[in-house]
This record gives structure tokens, sequence and C-alpha cells, in this order.
């Protein structure tokens, strides 16, 4: 079984009620899990190092911009 993950989407505003800043985070939906049934096969998809590598020299091959961020 393969966890699902879904988007949580947050505004943070300022005293005057104007927009500040925007988050975002990735949450993942643990909850399904069953233990005995399916509780040793969850698994989370994680990016492999290979691929990530390939990603970005092929960006560097066609010039296009990358953008990082940080999830904490």
């Amino acid at each position: 079984m393969v966890i699902t993950l879904k988007w949580i989407y947050k505004v943070k505003l300022n005293e005057l009620g104007g927009i500040l800043k925007n988050k975002a985070r990735l949450v993942a939906h643990g909850y399904r899990q069953e233990e005995g049934i399916d509780y040793e096969e969850s698994f989370a998809l994680v990016a492999r190092l290979e691929a990530i590598r390939i990603f970005l020299a092929y960006a560097a091959q066609k010039n296009m911009v990358v953008y990082q961020m940080d999830v904490k």
C-alpha cells in the first residue's frame, strides 16, 4: 500500500488583514494503515539521488532555471 499525500495551504495575515505570507505543507495520510494487515507494507515514495542528478543535468543542458525549497 502506498501512503497518499495531501497539500495543506495557509495564508498568514498581518495586523491589518493583508497577506503577509503563503504557507504550504505536505502531509501523509498515515491513518490508512492497519497493523497486521498492511502496516509493514506501506511506504512513501522518495526520489532517488540518481534521478535528481539526471534532472539537474538535463536542466543545465537546456539552460533552464531550477528553483529549490526547504521542507521542514
